[in-house]
């Protein structure tokens, strides 16, 4: 069953709590009185973290008080260590391979140029050229072998392992590709120690040369920056999530100790989650009839408890938020910072002033309905603040969207006849409608010159350039759209409210840097 259904079936094991159960413990740290401040930090430890210096904050002994009740590090880390540590552990992981990736690159640089073409042209040639499409029987095999693992029947699930298949053989042969080349481009690894530095002198720390151009520690965690902050991301949001079940936990033993009934009549008498009705299950059939596998009265008592779990979250929430708005809750579990990533933002479509203390840098998708939602947003802001704000657009299409990439180099087409963001804007209010044919009526309806843009879409004259776009959001650890970059940090909440709070934040601590290439600006 790879339907919708099944998805929302799995969702219901794993759909977020908003208390942990009906009769949380009333004994432990987390309910002992508390009414100081938390007391003097405590690395917070498992067996990962000093191997992954990835941790973005010390931990304090205590994470919240609740009424005069603290949470502790050890009531969170008890729910939480193994799945942080498996975290941390890509990391490391990724670490290791990162040399490996760094003299691969160079090997693959110094190649093309040698060749006088770009690195695609060098893989197209030498890798995508010579990797043979995974036959029907060979898709079958493979179907057939990991059958209860993939879960899904086989015609739903072919493309994706046609596709899985092809991958595999493309990193063979980009294997045998690196091996070659270290064979003829001179290369010494110096050490294969690549333990995290801990200060500028480690940094220094030379790992290889390749043709004498030097790879050094520094330069591995570098480039390990968007995996370490997308790693400390999400264990921020796994501590996060448990520490808020831990309030909402402490707040209903507090309410009712206070009423002197236990936690469970409590949520009896309170959490008040509307019925399901086979009517509701109906509409929710209808609404997703083309996703759903199988007819209603198949799905329909699957579909009812699905909804009436929805119900009831959405009661305790209610009820939580009401608890937590009559308590004194201090949190002293802080977000990690986004480092500052050096961003490319020369020859890119822009908006604003050039010379502004404060740059957004987009990395978008013309199919992607949450950047058509954003871009209002990011145009306002720079219209409200002037000559003090520019928004520079980078594209990142998604693989699942079929018509993304040709719309990016349509975009950058209308942007060699001075109309990109004209362009841009009718392509964002046609998101289901990106065919070849439409994006050269597109072009006619903002008068380009057709016979320009025409051949400059068919020859692909833009292509190498969105793939420089692809590969630089790829090394920045970016995985969706949009992706918004404020000086050089990313920022999450693309709200107007959280943008303007950023580039306020980012007006006061400009933090503009510049490339050695040209001078031209990088964030």
């Amino acid at each position: 069953m790879t339907s919708v259904l099944h998805i929302l079936l799995t969702s219901m094991l794993v759909l977020t709590s908003v208390v942990r159960s009906q009769t949380p413990p009333t004994t432990g740290t987390k309910n002992t009185p508390e009414v100081s401040a938390p007391t003097a930090p405590q690395p917070a430890k498992d067996r990962d973290t000093e191997d992954c210096a990835c941790e973005s904050q010390v931990l304090p002994e205590a994470l919240a008080i609740v009424n005069a009740l603290r949470i502790t590090r050890q009531d969170v880390e008890r729910a939480t260590s193994e799945a942080v540590s498996q975290l941390q552990r890509q990391v490391i992981d990724a670490r290791k391979r990162e040399l490996d990736l760094q003299i691969n690159s160079k090997l693959l640089t110094i190649e093309a140029k040698r060749r006088g073409f770009t690195t695609l042209k060098l893989l197209e040639q030498e890798v995508v050229a010579k990797v043979k499409e995974p036959t029907e029987a060979e898709i079958q095999t493979f179907y057939d072998q990991n059958k209860a693992r993939i879960q899904a029947n086989f015609k739903d699930a072919r493309e994706d392992v046609r596709q899985y298949l092809r991958d595999q053989r493309q990193r063979e042969e980009a294997k045998k590709l690196a091996d070659r080349l270290r064979q003829t481009i001179e290369t010494k690894v110096k050490t294969t120690e690549n333990t995290p530095p801990r200060n500028e002198v480690e940094r220094a720390r030379l790992l290889a040369t390749v043709n004498g151009e030097r790879i050094t520690s520094g330069d591995v965690e570098d480039s390990l920056k968007p995996i370490v902050f997308g790693v400390q991301e999400r264990v921020y949001k796994l501590r996060k999530d448990e520490l808020d079940l831990n309030i909402n936990d402490t707040l209903l033993v507090q309410e009712a100790q206070k009423r002197k009934i236990t936690t469970s009549a409590l949520l009896d008498a309170e959490v008040k989650p509307k019925t399901i009705t086979e009517q509701d299950a109906r509409t929710f059939y209808a609404q997703n009839k083309d996703r759903v596998s199988g007819e209603f009265d198949q799905t329909k008592e699957s579909i009812i408890r699905y909804l009436q779990q929805l119900e009831v979250r959405a009661a305790e929430r209610t009820f939580v938020e009401k608890l937590r708005a009559g308590a004194v809750i201090q949190i002293f579990l802080t977000a990690p910072e986004s480092p500052v990533f050096s961003i490319q933002t020369a020859d890119q479509p822009s908006m604003g002033n050039e010379r502004a203390p404060v740059t957004i840098v987009e990395f978008t998708d013309y199919q992607c309905p949450s950047c058509a939602a954003t871009q209002p947003t990011l145009e306002r802001l720079v219209k409200e603040y002037g000559d003090q704000v520019r928004l520079v657009a980078r594209d990142f299409p998604l693989s699942q969207h079929t018509d993304a990439l040709k719309a990016a180099e349509a975009a950058e087409a209308a942007r060699e006849q001075g109309k990109y963001w004209e362009y841009a804007a009718i392509l964002m209010r046609n998101q289901t409608a990106l065919s070849p044919a439409k994006l050269k009526d597109y072009a006619s309806e903002i008068s380009l010159d057709r016979e320009m843009f025409d051949k400059a879409l068919e020859s692909g004259k833009f292509a190498a350039q969105i793939q420089r776009d692809i590969e630089d959001g790829t090394k920045l650890g970016i995985e969706g759209t949009p992706t918004v970059f404020i000086n050089g940090r990313r920022v999450s909440d693309r709200t107007y409210d959280a943008l303007k709070e950023n580039i306020e934040a980012a007006l006061k601590d400009p933090q503009p840097k510049r490339s050695a290439n040209g001078g031209r600006r990088t964030f």
